[in-house]
């Protein structure tokens, strides 16, 4: 048995999860087979790489050496399967897309396609922008959708590009039976007396959201942090309000509504790296997305009333 790139990844995995069952969720390997995978890998290497402690594994000095040198190669590789992706004989260009939440990654793909019909093409979602940034820095994606908000700007790594393609404002998530929804517009002193659910703070968006509320003089009482449909269920059953991208299309159950005054704002961004293979579609890319997100607030009936408000079509 030779050292793969694959055990050198299995090992990092295990390493950054400090689990063996996490592991092998993230690896889409079952728990045992990864298991006996890192006992070859030990034996191979000639020493124990983790101890099995009751909640999970910890590095042994070992692995820590090992892990650290694994760390520093794996960029390398993955930036040269990257360039390989260039495939100058006309085989299918490898690209992978990366997004937060939002209503663009159907455009992107549909915009992608159009330029690269025979691609190789992925996607993966993640709950917050930054790691999708340092992945297209690293060369591990060749473009992503990721949003920042006023104060809290994205960092900017050398050879990735992001250009803006709206910027949209926050509204207020609320049970469709709550008082506050017969209203066009909510107000933030009326929203703050509420009981509120918000993201993890895997990004800095919660942070964004309780420093603007913070002008009504007080902070909401936060009771539930949860994600995507959990945060959503939480307000739908009438445990919580949040807040919600613009482009939110309401469900039974849910109202979405403009707070007055639009305190709240978020900026959908197009990223890529200036020498990947997407670097000679990108800003034709961000243009087609622009031109995308006017189709993808029709379904709001919130947003369209905001935007006729505002003669903004």
């Amino acid at each position: 048995m030779e050292l793969e790139v694959r055990h050198l990844r299995a090992i990092c995995t295990i390493a950054e999860t400090g689990s063996l069952t996490r592991a092998a969720a993230a690896l889409q390997q079952t728990q045992p087979g990864l298991s006996a995978q890192l006992r070859r890998i030990e034996s191979m290497l000639g020493g124990q790489l983790f101890e099995r402690r009751k909640h999970g594994v910890v590095l042994t000095s070992f692995g820590e050496l090992i892990v650290s040198r694994a760390q520093a190669v794996l960029p390398t590789v993955d930036e040269l399967m990257n360039t390989l992706a260039l495939r100058p004989n006309g085989l299918a260009h490898r690209l992978r897309i990366g997004a937060v939440s939002g209503p663009l990654l159907a455009g992107l793909v549909t915009a992608i396609r159009r330029h690269y019909p025979e691609a190789d093409l992925t996607t993966r979602g993640h709950a917050a922008s930054e790691p999708l940034i340092d992945d297209i820095a690293a060369g591990r994606l060749e473009a992503a959708l990721v949003g920042e908000n006023p104060g809290y700007q994205l960092s900017r790594p050398a050879g990735v590009l992001l250009r803006t393609i709206v910027d949209e404002p926050v509204f207020a998530l609320l049970p469709a039976t709550h008082p506050l929804a017969v209203k066009d517009e909510v107000t933030l002193a009326e929203l703050v007396e509420e009981d509120w659910a918000t993201p993890s703070p895997q990004d800095r968006t919660p942070e964004y959201w309780m420093r603007v509320l913070l002008d009504t003089g007080r902070l909401p009482r936060v009771r539930y942090e949860a994600e995507g449909r959990m945060l959503a269920e939480l307000v739908r059953h009438g445990h919580a309000i949040s807040l919600c991208q613009a482009t939110f299309v309401e469900t039974p159950g849910l109202a979405v509504r403009a707070i007055a005054g639009d305190p709240l704002w978020f900026r959908h961004m197009l990223a890529w790296h200036q020498d990947g293979p997407l670097a000679a579609h990108g800003e034709t890319l961000a243009q087609d997305l622009a031109k995308f997100y006017i189709d993808a607030f029709v379904p709001n009936d919130a947003y369209r009333r905001w935007r006729a408000r505002r003669n903004q079509g």
